[in-house]
């Protein structure tokens, strides 16, 4: 994925659970650089850091919902 391009919903969904976290890690390493880019001046465009916080809101949202699907599928068995 381009630094600047945006993951789509279903691109984010058909990943298995290890790329999700490997995608969250990197998401906060780079909204931390960003963070820290902007504190010292560097920053060149702030929209970035609009974008990765929603990518994070993303992956995070559809890894809570294989959690709650897993769990509601294990308490029907």
């Amino acid at each position: 994925m381009a630094k600047n391009a945006e993951a789509k919903a279903s691109d984010v969904r058909a990943k298995t659970p290890d790329e999700l976290t490997q995608m969250l890690l990197d998401l906060r390493k780079e909204q931390f650089n960003l963070r820290f880019q902007r504190a010292t001046g560097q920053a060149e465009g702030t929209a970035r850091i609009r974008t990765v916080r929603r990518e994070i809101a993303k992956v995070k949202t559809i890894m809570g919902e294989r959690a709650r699907g897993a769990e509601a599928a294990a308490a029907r068995s």
